[in-house]
């Protein structure tokens, strides 16, 4: 591997960039059957001449390259080579936006995929994999290889076909619940995924860093007591904040004062709250969580009467998703919504220890540089910056702070209605649903048209255009977090998209559908609506939808709808009009950078740094002008928790004005300061859930290893007397050290257990060395064995095999499932440890060993027993 670690980096690869332009002069002469013949001739390079694919990657991008001409009309430039090259050979390439990081993971996705062991692409969302998967099926389409895309509402059958295509694109938390799922099949033919071997992960911060803080968990229910959370959150609403509990706003957690116990103690009527027979606390404290930290709009949403959660990162909803430990029933209960019973754990994994199961992993995104040590410790991956394609021409202003949030929020008002009258396309960005509703509201009443983006269901489903066409002149774009977004921002409007638009308008509106109304700017043009006038549309039916028109549309560019004289029309018409587009869209960018190009503001600093690089990265594309401002105030959470009182006794010294912002060097330097806490705090909280679960993953490996081996193995006869055996090595180990009457105690146990029946001598037995009684207990467990078996077959052929995989794998995931529990609890407790002057993460891999020893033993024990002496009763 490469030595990424100065700036000498861009020069060792000029070689490389060299000899594939030399083999791309020579492929773009290719017919499209020699173009699809590359594949092949390549993997024959590689099997048959054993050829390293290091030695490929010229002649490989070479030929993807050309695959990209040929279906996108793009030539990557230089920099987009060298960011491939950097995702080959295992590292994090930091790419601004508008880039083209898409098109870049095209490149080594194929060079790898030529090993035939799979490549996965890992997206934030559903959206972007089914996007960039149908993107790269029109790439490779060209070289004859298969891409796969995996989504939730597909069964076992269709996920193992897309694992097995040579490139499958996948969403991270869909790739972490297929692992988990495998290793609970009860049928080896259940399992979709073939072994890891490349995933390229995209916004590679977004899901190795702020997704990390979560461990994904498949759950199942359990019974439980809805009363206890209604008294909870009858109990929290009479507790008052700062006599009854404090709030630490930096763990977004809550503890109980003196005061608070007394009045929770009285309220139940019980002695103790923390009796360790009493689980109210833990009711008690969720409904204060509920009640003071998260808080509708912000943390969730409620949708069908359900509480969804909002993705703090990207402001997404989570379909699917809850809270665990009580805490989503919590917020049920504060909603009074129906509460659902709460989940039992029953296999879990963090995305640290999935994303280590790959031999080779490489990521990219626009902001990782601040992140570098942690994906370095934690995941070995260097970080590398890949320089623009063009300089970079935005201007970041200083913040501006107001000494009130509402005076904050009136600012950006009004610089938004000054953005209007001059046609500035303007993006800002909030940080909750609610913020952006207030600013709404703000600018209905200054009559300032604008497109709201958020995680309400009525405004998501817009997402892609609305995001496509912030762009235009006049366009107002209101969105909670443009982390992840995967859509650019293209100055004057996309034309791809104004072309949809214009069309999907135009047929709804001859349909008479009550849905034509949008926000989004449809260039006005005498050419364009002559063009719809002529277009073929009465082969829809009346229940029209948007969806519907896009689908015919995407097949009609796709020349897959091309078998009549309408289609072939609407083709040209459609062909006509993106042109004019084309044509428009550049006069307005030409406007538009007049005036200063996208102004993206900020108001409020987010937890980390990254966050708000994103948001001011969709600004300046692709060298061309912009500028972004954060609008702050005092009350914002960040200066609240990190010394905002400081700053406003300065500004009360000074009598500054409420309508009157501090633009400040040394603010910013501050902000910046506290912003790095707390990316210091949360890498801490997951390093530490890195190190804790680090101990359960070596048991989890173990695990499914063995239930690997038993659901590939045959015979499993063999696995059930090593388990016999195990056992009596066990109890003999207790048997050796104790006194006759003892000893005949055991050996009566051991006989039970292995179901012998044979009248022995127990002082014959005794009187033998350990030898020979293991030999002895080895000969009575097969005999017996063989007896059952015997006696088995002839009341079913091929019973025993199934009964014996059975109990086998039914034992190992409902004892593991019970070892989780037992983790979990005592990752809760070890902590106190502490107060003994005792490693809590030492003490927790020493409790873990022995909890896992009991584990595996109480497996084999049961299992033996299982076999050996349960009855069955045979329906015939």
């Amino acid at each position: 591997m490469f030595n990424f670690l100065s700036s000498t980096i861009f020069h060792q690869h000029d070689k490389t960039i060299e000899k594939i332009n030399f083999f791309y002069k020579k492929i773009k002469q290719y017919n499209e059957l020699e173009l699809k013949q590359q594949t092949n001739k390549l993997k024959y390079d590689i099997n048959h001449k054993q050829i390293n694919i290091n030695e490929l990657l010229p002649e490989a991008f070479a030929t993807a390259k050309e695959a990209i001409r040929r279906a996108t009309g793009l030539t990557l430039f230089k920099v987009q080579i060298l960011g491939a090259i950097i995702l080959h050979y295992g590292n994090i390439a930091e790419m601004k936006t508008g880039e083209g990081k898409t098109i870049v993971a095209m490149l080594p996705a194929y060079l790898n995929a030529l090993l035939e062991k799979g490549v996965h692409i890992i997206t934030v969302n559903d959206y972007l994999g089914k996007r960039d998967a149908k993107l790269a099926k029109q790439i490779f389409d060209y070289l004859d290889l298969k891409v796969g895309l995996v989504h939730p509402s597909m069964n076992y059958i269709n996920r193992k076909i897309q694992y097995n295509y040579d490139i499958t694109y996948i969403t991270n938390s869909e790739l972490g619940f297929d692992y988990l799922r495998d290793n609970m099949c009860i049928e080896k033919n259940e399992i979709v995924q073939r072994e890891f071997y490349y995933g390229i992960i995209d916004e590679v911060d977004s899901i190795l860093i702020d997704e990390a803080r979560t461990p994904l968990i498949i759950s199942g229910t359990t019974e439980f007591n809805s009363n206890k959370y209604i008294k909870a959150k009858e109990i929290s609403e009479n507790l008052i904040n700062k006599i009854d509990y404090e709030i630490d706003e930096k763990a977004k957690n809550i503890f109980l004062t003196e005061k608070g116990v007394i009045q929770c103690e009285k309220n139940l009527k019980i002695q103790n709250l923390y009796h360790i027979q009493n689980e109210w606390i833990k009711y008690i404290i969720n409904a204060l969580k509920a009640k003071e930290i998260f808080l509708k709009n912000r943390e969730y949403i409620i949708k069908n009467n359900q509480i969804i959660i909002v993705d703090e990162f990207t402001g997404r909803i989570m379909e699917g998703r809850r809270w665990s430990d009580g805490l989503h029933q919590a917020i049920e209960a504060k909603e009074s919504i129906n509460i659902q019973s709460e989940n039992k754990t029953l296999a879990s994994i963090t995305y640290q220890n999935l994303f280590l199961l790959y031999p080779k992993l490489s990521g990219m995104t626009g902001t990782a540089k601040t992140e570098e040590t942690e994906f370095n410790k934690i995941y070995k991956l260097s970080v590398i910056e890949i320089p623009t394609n063009k300089k970079c021409e935005r201007q970041d202003l200083p913040d501006l702070v107001y000494k009130s949030e509402y005076n904050k929020w009136k600012a950006i008002a009004n610089e938004c209605f000054d953005m209007y009258q001059i046609g500035r396309p303007t993006l800002i960005g909030t940080t909750s649903i609610e913020k952006s509703e207030l600013l709404a509201e703000m600018l209905d009443k200054l009559s300032v048209p604008y497109n709201l983006l958020n995680a309400k269901p009525e405004n998501i489903t817009r997402e892609a255009e609305i995001i496509t066409n912030a762009g235009q002149r006049y366009a107002i774009t209101i969105s909670t977090n443009m982390a992840g977004r995967g859509t650019d921002i293209i100055l004057g409007g996309n034309p791809n998209a104004m072309t949809k638009i214009a069309i999907t308008s135009y047929i709804l509106k001859q349909y008479n559908n009550k849905n034509t109304k949008e926000n989004l700017n449809i260039y006005k043009c005498a050419y364009i609506d002559e063009l719809l006038q002529h277009m073929t549309i009465n082969f829809f039916n009346k229940d029209v939808t948007k969806e519907k028109i896009h689908n015919y549309i995407d097949k009609m560019i796709n020349n897959t709808n091309l078998n009549s004289k309408e289609s072939l029309k609407n083709y040209d018409i459609y062909k006509k009009i993106l042109n004019k587009h084309v044509i428009l869209c550049e006069q307005e960018k030409h406007k538009i950078l007049k005036i200063g190009g996208l102004y993206v503001i900020g108001t409020e600093r987010h937890e980390s740094r990254r966050i708000d690089n994103q948001l001011r990265g969709r600004s300046g594309r692709q060298g061309d002008k912009g500028s972004s401002r954060f609008f702050l105030s005092l009350q914002d959470n960040l200066f609240r928790i990190f010394g905002g009182e400081k700053i406003e006794k300065l500004m009360n010294t000074l009598i500054i004005d409420n309508n009157t912002p501090i633009e400040s060097i040394v603010l910013s330097q501050s902000l910046n300061s506290a912003q790095k806490k707390v990316e210091s705090y949360f890498y801490d909280i997951r390093k530490q859930l890195f190190e804790y679960d680090e101990v359960i993953n070596n048991q989890r490996q173990a695990i499914y290893k063995e239930r690997q081996k038993i659901l590939q193995s045959m015979f499993i006869r063999d696995c059930i007397i090593e388990y016999g055996e195990n056992t009596i090595d066990e109890m003999l180990q207790v048997y050796n050290k104790q006194n006759i009457i003892k000893k005949q105690k055991i050996l009566q146990q051991i006989f039970k257990l292995l179901n012998i029946t044979t009248d022995f001598n127990f002082a014959e037995i005794i009187d033998m060395d350990f030898k020979e009684i293991k030999i002895f207990l080895y000969e009575q467990l097969r005999i017996t064995y063989d007896l059952r078996e015997s006696y088995l077959e002839q009341l079913r052929p091929g019973l025993i095999r199934k009964l014996e995989k059975y109990y086998l794998l039914q034992q190992i995931d409902q004892t593991w499932q019970e070892h989780l529990e037992k983790m979990n609890l005592l990752k809760e407790y070890i902590g106190w440890r502490s107060y003994g002057q005792k490693d809590p993460l030492v003490e927790y891999k020493n409790e873990a060993f022995n909890l896992f020893i009991n584990m595996v033993t109480s497996i084999r024990q049961t299992v033996v027993y299982l076999m050996m002496r349960s009855r069955l009763i045979i329906n015939i």
